[in-house]
């Protein structure tokens, strides 16, 4: 489903080669906001490690972020010695397959790793990539983000029910206007109801 991970962590700190292996990806896309900085632009303890880590593994790296300010990602993209991409437009798929192109892989090794569903989980499923969804390091957003999460909330409540195996109770209808751009930025409009 368009809006579904592959997998939903905790951190991008708990991707691992044996899960990375497991599943045939050689590559990785990351975003940055609220996955591997916060809002005030720390990042967290362990990111670095993490990051050397994977790519000492042979595994790929690239960062693809939405932001349109050039000097935060690439000063992210610094802090862990790998390429970037910024104003990505996603989850319009251009800014990935710029990516896969530095990277040279192909679509099925590659995995995009963010915090928000309507930005870089569509994003992977339409570019036919692997989709790991990680929790926000804090709440902290910008206001168009703080605006989707309730909906993202209710997407991933449905996720984790299905994957848990119980029974759906609820039906879910989502229309999502994709790449609407004005001003600069990406609105994604979504409809939805719940019915009993």
């Amino acid at each position: 489903m368009l809006l579904y991970p592959r997998l939903y962590l905790e951190s991008v700190k708990q991707i691992t080669i044996q899960m990375l292996e497991q599943n045939n990806i050689k590559g990785l896309i990351l975003d940055v906001d609220n996955t591997l900085i916060d809002f005030d632009k720390n990042m967290p303890e362990g990111i670095k490690e993490w990051a050397y880590n994977m790519k000492e593994n042979g595994i790929k790296l690239c960062i693809v972020s939405n932001s349109n300010h050039k000097e935060k990602v690439e000063n992210t993209a610094k802090k862990i010695e790998v390429p970037y991409i910024f104003f990505a437009k996603k989850p319009c798929i251009k800014g990935l397959n710029k990516a896969k192109k530095i990277m040279n892989l192909t679509n099925e090794a590659i995995a995009v790793v963010g915090d928000q569903i309507f930005t870089d989980v569509i994003g992977a499923n339409r570019a036919k990539m692997f989709p790991i969804l990680v929790k926000p390091i804090n709440e902290k957003d910008i206001w168009i983000t703080k605006f989707k999460r309730p909906i993202e909330n209710k997407i991933i409540q449905r996720y984790l029910k299905k994957n848990k195996g119980e029974k759906n109770v609820h039906q879910w209808y989502t229309h999502i206007n994709l790449c609407n751009i004005w001003n600069n930025r990406i609105y994604i409009r979504s409809i939805y109801r719940l019915v009993q």
